[in-house]
């Protein structure tokens, strides 16, 4: 196994392991702040299993959608922002 397999294999652990986490978080809650909160990090995560996905491969082809995951991500932290301010103001 080279140094770069190895790492690579380590990334998908990591990743795996942090979508089964917000995945968790998702299901369980306890909030619907947690949950909404959850779902931006496994689009974060989605993002980064992307990006790593692009760099293995040496291509570009998927930049269109990792740009927008990421822009939906933001979008809807945006507006979840807004709504709790708004409750609690």
């Amino acid at each position: 196994m080279t140094g770069a397999h190895a790492v690579l294999v380590a990334v998908g652990v990591i990743l795996t392991l942090a979508a089964g986490g917000t995945i968790y978080r998702i299901a369980v809650g306890p909030s619907l702040l947690d949950r909404v909160l959850a779902a931006d990090v496994l689009l974060a995560v989605l993002g980064a299993a992307l990006a790593t996905e692009m760099a293995v491969n040496r291509h570009l082809d998927n930049l269109v959608l990792l740009i927008a995951v990421s822009v939906i991500g933001f979008i809807g932290s945006v507006a979840v922002a807004r709504f709790v301010s708004d409750r609690r103001g």
